[in-house]
């Protein structure tokens, strides 16, 4: 099926929900009317600031941008923003005004009706205590330093490098603690002898989740594995109970890997960085 007008306006509503809502197990919030800036407590990646649920006053302007980032400054936070276009459709030229580099991503949802794909006896849910989950987080970190779909340099090397760097910085505590709490499931393509070689993850929360992180190491490009990752974390939430599942492809041709999963381009997501810091996103 495709999603109809009325399917896709209550489906962005939803996910504008979700999004509100996602950051809120780890972070703080600071008002800035139209605007919202979700500020992590304690350690950890950072977050963003986001079109505030529920506003309905003035758009927000170039100097409400301003304001926002003058205390992402202050706070030492990124000076990041995250929405989805078609949610908040004046917000891109603020933030551009202030000379943030937006970039746009495809924003796709799961068709409900799509079929189950095979299972992939190398791909399976990773614990929170498992042995391999540190190298499983660590894949991403590679992946996204070498984007694209083609087959990279990065390889068992680099991923053991990466995987002690992982260990030295809380991430790992971080992620398992959230995979105990059952806000974060974890998904991994495992090689004959265990080595991680694709991962992903899903955020549950009230019947909506989305898929993010899958990233497969970029030497064992071209295999399927992201596909294979993203069939079984899918699995995963439709045995949760999830009603809608969506996620952000890091560009067109990731965009295509997604859709042999089920997933239909549904809006923009859009995502502002100053010009030297610019997002990242892929499968691979």
């Amino acid at each position: 099926m495709h999603f109809t007008t009325t399917d896709t306006n209550d489906l962005l509503a939803r996910i504008e929900r979700y999004y509100d809502a996602v950051p809120r197990s780890a972070a703080r919030t600071e008002d800035f009317g139209p605007l919202t800036l979700f500020v992590r407590d304690g350690e950890g990646w950072g977050y963003y600031a986001r079109p505030t649920l529920g506003w309905d006053g003035p758009p927000a302007t170039a100097a409400d941008v301003e304001r926002v980032r003058a205390r992402q400054r202050e706070l030492g936070v990124p000076e990041s923003f995250e929405w989805v276009a078609e949610n908040a459709p004046g917000l891109r030229e603020a933030v551009e005004a202030g000379g943030l580099a937006v970039n746009a991503h495809p924003l796709m949802a799961l068709d409900p009706d799509a079929p189950v794909l095979p299972t992939d006896p190398a791909v399976r849910l990773i614990g929170p205590d498992a042995p391999e989950l540190a190298a499983a987080l660590a894949v991403p970190r590679l992946a996204f330093a070498e984007p694209g779909t083609g087959v990279g340099a990065a390889g068992r090397a680099e991923l053991v490098t990466a995987t002690a760097e992982l260990l030295t910085d809380g991430t790992l505590e971080r992620v398992a603690d959230r995979m105990r709490a059952g806000l974060t499931v974890t998904a991994a393509a495992l090689d004959a002898d265990g080595s991680a070689l694709c991962s992903g993850m899903h955020q549950p929360v009230d019947g909506v989740t989305e898929v993010v992180g899958v990233g497969t190491l970029p030497a064992a490009r071209r295999r399927g594995l992201a596909l294979a990752v993203t069939a079984c974390l899918v699995a995963d939430a439709r045995a949760r109970g999830a009603s809608t599942v969506f996620l952000s492809a890091g560009d067109e041709a990731v965009a295509r890997v997604y859709a042999r999963a089920g997933f239909h381009r549904v809006a923009t997501a859009l995502i502002a960085e100053p010009a030297e810091e610019p997002a990242a996103t892929e499968a691979g």
